[in-house]
């Protein structure tokens, strides 16, 4: 890679291109270098539905870096490795791609070589999304969540389960039913009120999910979305679902609801199971999130759920009623409020 003598640090780049964009109720102000790198910022964040805060929110930043490095990989490049000091975050994949997150001063800088441009899902999920999330969460308080989030009014359905659970596939046949799919993957949570954030824009599906569904423009538009490798090796659509979604905006869901799923069958009757010990809810949340459970906001985040109702939800024989049940729920916790 050239350094320049004269800017051996490259702080005199022209950032000439720029992009307001909406994350978590925030507006995020992109400034790149490089327009490919700005494309990529549009395409995980843009056209969000715009969340509704109670007072201002400050602005983050973002910075995007494209250097010359032109290193190759056997394969693919590494995953980040994460690290920190000072307050500051990061995730490194090597010298020519890192990410930098300095929460205190809600900003974040991101490099990425023009090697890994031939891997653009990488460089948007694994550095940009990253830092974009990892920001957001941090700066604005909130409890980041692995789980899906579906809504119906103004109520959202925390919906949590390992890896392969199952949630992709019940977002895409809740949105194929009209319920809101607010998050696929990452979920923000206000530990304040329960207020959810989340970012409503692909949902990766194994091939085996078309058959889950009818004849008809959802199918098509799935089965014509680009194919991802995971880096399990599995391959799946990313549907980017926000073009088909009627939001409107301002949303300011409120969680009323956390669903586990489960790998046991149950008949269609009583495939929704209500858990009723508060300790149980805590402990089964605490364990499926380590990370969030070990940051400040848990205590009072913690508190506050243990108060809304909890459920298992079972594998059944239909997929489809699986929705029926949650909105049937969702539907009953919007008209007791």
């Amino acid at each position: 890679m050239n350094v320049d003598p004269k800017d051996p640090f490259g702080e005199r780049r022209e950032l000439g291109s720029e992009v307001r964009l909406q994350i978590a109720g925030a507006e995020l102000v992109v400034r790149s270098s490089d327009r490919v790198l700005i494309d990529l910022a549009v395409e995980a964040f843009g056209s969000l539905p715009r969340f509704a805060t109670e007072g201002a929110v400050p602005d983050l930043r973002l910075q995007l870096t494209l250097n010359d490095r032109e290193k190759s990989w056997q394969n693919k490049p590494p995953p980040p490795t994460p690290g920190s000091g000072d307050g500051l975050l990061c995730g490194v994949v090597d010298s020519g791609n890192y990410a930098i997150v300095d929460p205190e001063n809600r900003r974040a800088i991101v490099s990425v070589s023009r090697a890994m441009l031939h891997h653009p899902h990488l460089a948007r999920y694994e550095l940009i999304e990253f830092a974009v999330l990892t920001l957001a969460g941090r700066a604005l308080s909130l409890v980041p969540l692995h789980g899906a989030c579906v809504g119906l009014g103004e109520t959202g359905c925390l919906l949590v389960g390992a890896t392969g659970a199952g949630k992709s596939t019940l977002c895409l046949l809740a949105l194929s039913g009209g319920l809101q799919v607010l998050s696929e993957d990452s979920v923000f949570v206000s530990p304040r009120d329960l207020s959810v954030f989340g970012m409503p824009n692909f949902l990766h599906l194994r091939p085996d999910a078309l058959g889950l569904l009818d004849p008809g423009p959802v199918r098509d538009r799935v089965s014509d979305s680009p194919t991802i490798h995971r880096r399990s090796g599995v391959e799946k659509f990313a549907y980017d679902y926000r073009e088909h979604c009627q939001w409107k905006s301002p949303l300011r869901p409120k969680l009323g609801a956390t669903v586990f799923l489960s790998e046991k069958i149950a008949e269609a009757s009583s495939a929704l199971r209500p858990l009723e010990a508060t300790d149980e809810l805590i402990t089964r949340l605490r364990s499926e999130q380590p990370y969030a459970a070990g940051l400040p906001e848990w205590s009072e985040f913690s508190r506050k759920i243990s108060a809304v109702r909890c459920f298992e939800l079972r594998r059944t024989e239909s997929p489809g009623v699986a929705v029926e049940q949650l909105r049937t729920m969702l539907a009953g916790l919007s008209g007791s409020k």
